[in-house]
């Protein structure tokens, strides 16, 4: 089985930072793809942010040029960089992994992110 643990989340002013992480366990295989989700009280689940096993990045574009999701391989760990939050960023962040060989997918069980003054 694979469990996927998100950390870093929490309460920050408009304009701070946050560094959230995932770490991933079981059989993960190293073939995958590691998304960051969010959802936002009374709002459907949207992408953030993607990175695929050798390092190729996908981003929402209401992020680009403030998140950036990075990997760790050897840790099974996925990050993402949030600079310049936004209230509007607000929401329970969700990590989510897919193995591409069977095409299974896991998610984590959240961290709320909170950008309020």
């Amino acid at each position: 089985q694979v469990q996927l643990v998100e950390s870093g989340g929490g309460s920050v002013q408009p304009g701070g930072s946050l560094r959230l992480s995932c770490g991933a366990s079981g059989s993960i295989s190293t073939i995958n793809v590691m998304t960051w989700f969010r959802q936002a009280p009374g709002k459907q689940r949207e992408l953030v942010a993607s990175i695929t096993y050798n390092g190729g990045t996908n981003y929402a574009d209401f992020v680009k040029g403030r998140f950036t999701i990075s990997r760790d391989n050897v840790k099974k760990t996925v990050y993402l960089q949030m600079n310049s939050l936004k209230p509007e960023d607000t929401a329970v962040y969700y990590c989510h992994l897919r193995r591409i060989l069977d095409g299974s997918g896991y998610w984590g069980q959240g961290t709320q992110v909170t950008v309020s003054s």
